[in-house]
Formats: C-alpha cells, structure tokens, sequence
C-alpha cells in the first residue's frame, strides 16, 4: 500500500491547479497527515516541492516513473466499436495509454484501448464486455487498479480520461512510441 501512497500524492500534487493544505492533501490522497508531511519531506530534499507547491513538475514526473510499477491485474476482450460501447457504461472508468494520447494529443494510433477501473467493479465491468464482445485476447484491456487512479479522470469527447500527469506515466510504462508521446505531454505541465 505503501507505494499506492506515494503515487495518490504525486499524482493529486501534479494534477492540482491550486495549492492544497496538507490535510486537504491527507483526505483527497486516503493517508494520514503524518505519512503526507513525511512523504512531502522527501519530495522537499529533492527539489521537487515546497510544502505542497510543485516546484519541479518534469523532475517530479520522473520521480514518479522511477517508483511506479506496472498493473498486473488486467483482462482482455474483442469489442467492435469500443468506444461506442464506453459511452453506453454507467460504471466508473478513466481511459489510458494509446486511445486516451489520441483523444488528448493524437499523437499515436490507438491500437488498444486500456481502461482504469476500480477493483470492485471487476465483475460487473464483465458481464457488461461480454454482452457487448468477447473474453479473451483483443483490442480492450480493463485494468483493476486503485480507486485515487481515476478520482482525477476529465471528459473529453463523451469519454473519461486519466489525469495528464497519470497518462504521462502510464505512457512512459508502455515503453516505445509511448514515451515519445509522453515527452511531449510533459510540455503540458
């Protein structure tokens, strides 16, 4: 849980507009003051913040990488039409990596779409693909991830989104094209 932590501070640190206390950090992040005033203390050390000021959003953002581990727990399913399907879903969601870059930037093709979901809607996202698809290997990967991941998720196009700062990290786990696209999203901060 430890490193769930750190990725929920980064990540509301980096996708914040304006300056938060720290106990408005500690209740949007779900930890205790002490572990944010730690956490922030670290962050301090390395030049990357001030109390819970971004000072330096590229430095911060590769912090983040170097502590970030790729999701796990994922399935897999051959939708026609995903998007179209996505937008029919009343459960909660944020799209990642290559159709969420498309929508912001259109810098890559979306040649799979990864779709953050939280762990206890697994089963009910389930029945929803299948009736709509198939189970197996294809185009649409739901990741079961942390419910902070998508608390940050923007509209754009009808569609929910991952935060900028998340999107740029997930882009940087992808690995190949992704990272030149994430390079250039880091711009954005």
């Amino acid at each position: 849980m430890r490193g769930k932590k750190r990725e929920r501070i980064l990540r509301i640190l980096l996708s914040g507009s304006k300056t938060l206390s720290k106990n408005e950090l500690s209740k949007k992040a779900g930890c205790s003051r002490q572990w944010v005033i730690l956490f922030l203390r670290e962050l301090e050390k390395k030049g990357f913040a001030k109390g819970t000021e971004v000072k330096d959003a590229e430095g911060l953002i590769r912090y983040w990488i170097s502590i970030h581990k790729k999701p796990k727990k994922y399935r897999e399913y051959m939708i026609k039409e995903p998007l179209k399907l996505l937008k029919k879903a009343k459960l909660d969601y944020a799209l990642t990596t290559y159709q969420a870059e498309n929508i912001v930037q259109h810098h890559l093709f979306p040649s799979r779409i990864d779709i953050y979901i939280k762990e206890n809607d697994l089963q009910k996202w389930h029945e929803f693909l299948v009736k709509g698809g198939l189970y197996g290997k294809g185009n649409v990967r739901i990741i079961a991830e942390d419910e902070y991941l998508i608390c940050n998720k923007r509209k754009l196009n009808n569609l929910f989104v991952v935060s900028l700062p998340q999107l740029i990290i997930d882009l940087f786990t992808e690995g190949g094209p992704c990272e030149e696209a994430a390079e250039m999203l880091i711009k954005r901060l």
